[in-house]
């Protein structure tokens, strides 16, 4: 289905009611309504990977996320680094809550600063350490399996594993590797394996690359307040006008923090398409395949105007929620959730009907 300026328009429309005490299809709030409830973006460490963090972060590399490693690694006691590691704590205020299950992923920037040799070694090791968690608490945990891209043959082996052996639900990777995106043909042995798989690639914000790093370095701008979007963003549309989702049909990608603005952008990427359509690599409009291949998360973005445009022009079988714990808090986006103005159809599939059918989680 094309998207016009008409379609955006009647959802900049149905957003702007959002703000409003109703809807004309809104119904009961849910927080006293029993449902599903289903976090798919949340962090999660151990204690080898943030001291393996803590010597980047101590050495003078000048990289964006290696500034912002915390030098002390495990033996930090800040509330973020704990909370990073302790299980029963997060379990604890799932609890309190009525959050059913969070998928965790070894948070941002992964193994994605290493040599290739250490990166695969410390993904497995995640991996292995993810995996008895979730077996501990397996209603509770799902989770996404780190991979190391420096060596894509490697990579793909390990996302194979991950999912046969060690049953975990898709895969998460931190944006680019050594400056690269994921549309470089060195890296198709891990597009193919995902697709094979029947797995999604979570592409998870960091901050943005050495080549467009220095206006970044001023104004504190190079995480979440807007780099980590920008570099995200960029990273999806390549894959979108690259040509990958030709190749390979079944390819599933999921991105953040309400899409990371491609949504909101989505007629014009359609209109300058439409108009130089020889030379992208797609033969797919980009809305075409944020339909068919890419699905969006609501972490960190608790805002009733865009979650109402979001799925307007996307459906609402391609957002799930998401919390960002524990960058953020989980209680503020469960309010934001139960609160916000969808129909209980909506708000089921956005909760844990999209999550369940993404990630292959048994039902309830």
């Amino acid at each position: 289905m094309e998207i016009d300026r008409r379609q955006l328009l009647a959802g900049g429309v149905a957003a702007a009611g959002a703000l409003g005490t109703s809807t004309a299809n809104a119904e009961p709030r849910a927080a006293n309504i029993k449902m599903r409830r289903i976090a798919v973006e949340e962090a999660w460490s151990i204690s080898e990977h943030q001291d393996a963090m803590a010597m980047l972060a101590a050495g003078n590399w000048p990289n964006l996320d290696a500034q912002l490693a915390n030098p002390l690694g495990s033996r930090s006691t800040d509330r973020l680094s704990t909370r990073l590691r302790d299980i029963d704590q997060r379990l604890a205020e799932m609890d309190r809550l009525n959050i059913d299950m969070q998928i965790l992923s070894l948070t941002s920037p992964g193994v994605q600063l290493f040599k290739a040799d250490r990166a695969v070694a410390l993904a497995e090791l995640a991996n292995d350490r993810l995996a008895e968690i979730i077996r501990a608490h397996q209603t509770r945990f799902g989770g996404l399996a780190s991979f190391a891209p420096q060596d894509p043959v490697r990579a793909a082996r390990e996302m194979e594993r991950a999912v046969t052996k060690l049953g975990l639900n898709g895969f998460i990777v931190n944006s680019h590797t050594n400056n690269e995106y994921l549309d470089d043909p060195k890296f198709m042995p891990i597009l193919e394996a995902a697709a094979a798989l029947n797995r999604p690639i979570y592409i998870h914000p960091r901050c943005p690359s050495d080549g467009m790093a220095a206006p970044f370095r001023d104004n504190r701008t190079q995480s979440a307040i807007w780099g980590y979007a920008i570099e995200t963003g960029t990273h999806a549309m390549r894959l979108i006008l690259s040509g990958v989702f030709d190749r390979l049909p079944n390819l599933r990608i999921v991105v953040g923090h309400m899409g990371e603005n491609i949504p909101f952008h989505l007629w014009r990427t359609d209109h300058w398409f439409e108009r130089r359509r020889t030379v992208y690599g797609s033969k797919l409009k980009p809305s075409e395949v944020m339909k068919r291949n890419v699905f969006i998360t609501t972490s960190g973005v608790e805002h009733g105007p865009a979650l109402r445009y979001a799925i307007d022009v996307l459906g609402m079988d391609r957002v799930l929620w998401a919390i960002d714990y524990p960058y953020e808090e989980m209680e503020p986006s469960v309010t934001f959730m139960n609160n916000a103005q969808l129909t209980q159809k909506e708000r089921s599939a956005v909760f844990h009907g999209n999550a369940e059918a993404v990630f292959h989680l048994p039902g309830a």
